[in-house]
């Protein structure tokens, strides 16, 4: 009779739960905060990324000839890609431009960010950024 009421009394004990549930939990919760560092550092260079070829396309309107269009959007993303924090050696600039639009390609190398060093826990998102934006020249 004593060994059972021993038992009940420790099968009763809630003392210490917290801290099993919370040693279960927090392995799941430290990955999902890992997760958001890593997923938001990369939105933000994605986002990045975009805004540097929305505004190379834009700036490259103003040329008279393709050749002119090129040296204005290239100029322009080499000028302002370390001011949006990233790597000037990282991206790699295509311009094509016709008779009718501008097209501005950006492929942004992110393989060595220390935020995707947490890609080893972790699904990652794309090693490599690419966006594209595009200008029309007139017919609107």
């Amino acid at each position: 009779m004593r060994r059972s009421s021993l038992l009940s009394r420790v099968i009763q004990d809630r003392r210490g739960v917290a801290a099993i549930e919370f040693a279960i939990i927090a392995p799941m919760l430290i990955l999902l905060l890992f997760a958001m560092v890593m997923y938001g550092g990369w939105f933000w260079m994605a986002h990045s990324v975009q805004s540097l070829a929305s505004e190379g396309a834009r700036a490259a309107v103003a040329g008279l000839d393709p050749v002119e269009r090129e040296q204005l959007a290239r100029s322009f993303v080499d000028g302002q890609v370390s001011d949006l924090g990233l790597n000037a050696t990282k991206a790699a600039v295509t311009i094509d431009s016709d008779a009718a639009t501008i097209r501005v390609h950006i492929a942004y190398d992110v393989s060595d960010q220390p935020l995707m060093a947490l890609s080893t826990l972790i699904p990652s998102p794309p090693r490599v950024i690419r966006r594209t934006a595009i200008v029309r020249l007139g017919g609107y």
